[in-house]
């Protein structure tokens, strides 16, 4: 198989090193791709996966280059492509490509339209209510205490929410948002959701249209501080398995949401093939979907990657083709725990081009895998390139021994200004 790939972070990189295993693969593009992907070998014949200079939204020019080459199977990573329609395009021009529709990938792209199908469809949730002027929306707010999280309703790289804890914060949030249009036109709406208070947990579930199949939990790490403070950034760091959601209470919780989505789905006329995940606050009174993602998590899709045991590529093909009922999902029962190193300054501006020191070593270490997110190679050597750097990642047998072993790989890599978060998996080890 041909096997095109769509993205440029930490997810793609993990998804690649993944699909580069599977024996059906004999030739993989990535687009863009990054530093670390692009020294990717196919487990079958050795050849390097090879990154191709178009961007992820460049749609025409990833049309082209498809029916160039004609990819098998084309893989779709970040949200944006899914959300401007990448899979309708390519779809109406006879290529395979994994992902949602435009019309499913409104789970993510509109904040808005998920909660009316939640609210519509019995999906356990936050209170919530959207607006687009800023009275009512301070009015709102109010009703909450000012307790709430202010949510820029379309796409926004992770950021768009604002958690607030008094009515002068929401009223700023709503005004940065609508008025001030800190994100851009992701915010011509604002979704405002009443403060849920509790432990949040990532759930995925891989869908094929009529069956999905839900994986285990894992718990990511939004803030930039240590005891999950500073500002909200695309992900410092997860850990596999969660303990807060597993076994008999895991298996009811997911059909708690995904029988009633999946029937709304069906109600709707929409055909969501690909990854659902939804964002879990572990509330007192129950599960409560904080809200919908529509494709992989960033940065856990690094820790289900190293614990899967299936082949990638027949899954996404199961997933293509409808028929996911015919397949069980097999995960190591080891633990993995991903570290982010990012740069200075982020998830504000931050600088680019500082060399990074260190990799190889860190990765002679058992069980460790760098997934690289935002880096370059220039000269003879690794660069930094984004805001969210590498993913150090590791696999133990269990949770302390797999946090132990990503903090020894950390302590071996370099570059400068480099910031990370030392209380990954902190929370669920005591």
């Amino acid at each position: 198989m041909k096997i095109l790939l769509i993205g440029s972070g930490g997810r793609e990189h993990a998804l690649a090193w993944k699909l580069a295993q599977s024996a059906h693969v004999k030739k993989m593009w990535c687009a863009p791709g990054n530093g670390g992907i692009g020294r990717e070998r196919l487990a079958a014949g050795g050849e390097c996966i090879e990154c191709v200079n178009l961007g992820a939204e460049d749609l025409p020019g990833l049309l082209a280059f498809a029916r160039e080459k004609r990819p098998d199977l084309t893989v779709v990573g970040p949200d944006n492509p899914l959300a401007l329609g990448i899979v309708d395009l390519f779809q109406e021009h006879g290529l395979r490509i994994w992902g949602p529709n435009r019309r499913a990938a409104r789970f993510e792209s509109s904040k808005a339209f998920a909660q009316e199908f939640m609210r519509k469809y019995g999906i356990p949730t936050a209170r919530a209510a959207t607006f687009t002027e800023v009275a009512p929306a301070r009015e709102f707010a109010d009703s909450l205490g000012g307790r709430c999280a202010v949510k820029a309703d379309g796409l926004a790289l992770g950021k768009g929410v604002l958690l607030c804890r008094e009515v002068a914060e929401a009223h700023r949030a709503i005004e940065d948002i609508l008025v001030k249009k800190s994100f851009g036109s992701a915010g011509s709406a604002v979704v405002i959701q009443e403060y849920l208070e509790g432990t949040e947990v990532s759930l995925h579930a891989l869908c094929d249209g009529r069956a999905a199949k839900l994986f285990p939990t894992s718990q990511d790490h939004k803030r930039a501080g240590e005891g999950d403070t500073g500002p909200n950034t695309g992900g410092m760091g997860t850990y596999s398995p969660a303990p807060f959601l597993a076994g008999d209470a895991l298996t009811e919780a997911g059909q708690l949401i995904l029988r009633p989505w999946l029937k709304g789905c069906a109600a709707e006329g929409i055909d969501f093939r690909g990854i659902l995940y939804p964002g879990l606050m572990l509330t007192a009174t129950g599960p409560k979907v904080l809200e919908f993602n529509a494709r992989f998590g960033d940065p856990e899709t690094q820790v289900y990657v190293t614990r899967l045991e299936n082949d990638l590529v027949e899954l996404l093909m199961a997933s293509v083709e409808g028929s996911l009922a015919r397949v069980d999902l097999k995960w190591s029962p080891n633990c993995a725990v991903c570290v982010v190193l990012a740069s200075a300054g982020y998830p504000g501006p931050y600088a680019k081009g500082k060399p990074i020191h260190g990799l190889a070593e860190a990765e002679k270490l058992p069980g460790v895998k760098v997934f690289h997110a935002g880096t370059a190679w220039q000269g003879a050597g690794f660069v930094t390139h984004g805001g969210r750097v590498l993913g150090v990642t590791a696999l133990g047998a269990d949770l302390r021994s797999a946090r132990d072993q990503a903090y020894a790989a950390v302590e071996r890599i370099q570059f400068e200004g480099m910031q990370f978060r030392r209380d990954i998996a902190a929370k669920a080890l005591g």
